[in-house]
């Protein structure tokens, strides 16, 4: 089985918050007008990607990494990873704001929920007028006051807002209070985890009038209470380089805007290489094969390649490895 650049079907979620800008924007082929994430790279059980290009149509992400799992994911990866894949990525489109939460970390996530921990980071796509984010606390707070707030109703008064504009990337560390308000559409890189501690949800009901889960308790322990100043990335924006963003345990991040081609070699990298285009379109060529994507849509690179040609008039690209 000859492996090559590989084009997956998103897998599509409605959510409360969602809306149609997945549609609208990335062209997305959504029928509900509150759909809310297309899911590019999945291994999560129940929502498993399916390749949609080439020979290998129609066969599932996680069957190629069982037959190939070290050609496709690299050594060390499978060494570190075994047969999962270790990052979900995502398109993320809030037409409302999402619920205020947090992810636990690795320990805690394997001991209550036999899961990864969820560090997480999101590139701002599109964002509306004076469209927010909230991350992190703005000042240092104790268990016990954000217990206090939590009962009294008050959380909102804790809460750093960060106001967004296209290009602003965000790193989440495990513990991080979050959330992704009204008028933001992203792009997330994260660990493959779908363990979410749910904190506030403005007392939204959803469609069978129900209040949204809550998971205060198990939030109280896992919650990071300091204000810290270590979420906003700095990354440089020259044309046609590799410019990194983000360099963390669980995956590494760059940014690529190009304005013509671009050749690069990877012959040290073992790893397999994800692009997701944010901008523009570029065919990514290999001597494996060759694909297109257009803005909103997402490449796997298997670890065997060692060189890529990028080529392009015009496209942002972020650039994912392990």
């Amino acid at each position: 089985m000859t492996l090559y650049p590989l084009k997956f079907r998103p897998i599509l979620k409605e959510r409360l918050w969602g809306g149609t800008k997945l549609k609208e924007v990335l062209g997305k082929p959504i029928e509900s007008d509150i759909t809310g994430e297309s899911w590019e790279l999945s291994t999560v059980k129940g929502d498993i990607s399916v390749i949609v290009n080439g020979s290998l149509e129609g066969k599932s992400l996680q069957e190629l990494i069982e037959s190939n799992g070290e050609e496709l994911l690299g050594k060390s990866v499978v060494e570190r990873f075994g047969k999962e894949f270790p990052i979900l990525i995502k398109f993320i489109d809030a037409k409302q704001d999402l619920s205020i939460q947090l992810h636990p970390n690795d320990e805690l996530a394997k001991e209550r929920h036999d899961s990864f921990g969820k560090t997480e980071m999101w590139y701002i796509m599109d964002a509306d007028p004076k469209a927010e984010l909230i991350v992190g606390f703005n000042k240092d707070v104790t268990k016990e006051e954000y217990a206090e707030s939590i009962d009294n109703d008050t959380l909102l008064d804790l809460l750093n807002y960060e106001q967004v504009k296209e290009g602003d990337t965000f790193f989440i560390n495990t513990g991080k209070i979050h959330a992704i308000g009204a008028g933001v559409m992203l792009a997330e890189i994260q660990q493959t985890s779908d363990v979410t501690y749910r904190v506030f949800d403005f007392n939204r009901k959803d469609k069978e009038g129900n209040l949204r889960e809550l998971h205060t308790e198990l939030a109280l322990d896992a919650v990071d209470y300091k204000k810290k100043d270590d979420f906003k990335v700095s990354y440089s924006q020259d044309l046609n380089k590799v410019s990194e963003m983000v360099d963390c345990p669980y995956f590494k991040t760059n940014f690529i805007q190009l304005t013509e081609n671009l050749e690069l070699d990877i012959t040290k990298r073992d790893s397999f290489t994800i692009f997701m285009c944010v901008g523009g379109e570029v065919v990514i060529k290999t001597s494996e094969g060759e694909v297109l994507i257009k803005n909103g849509e997402t490449a796997l690179l298997p670890a065997i390649t060692k060189k890529i040609s990028l080529q392009s008039k015009g496209a942002k690209l972020l650039e994912v490895t392990i």
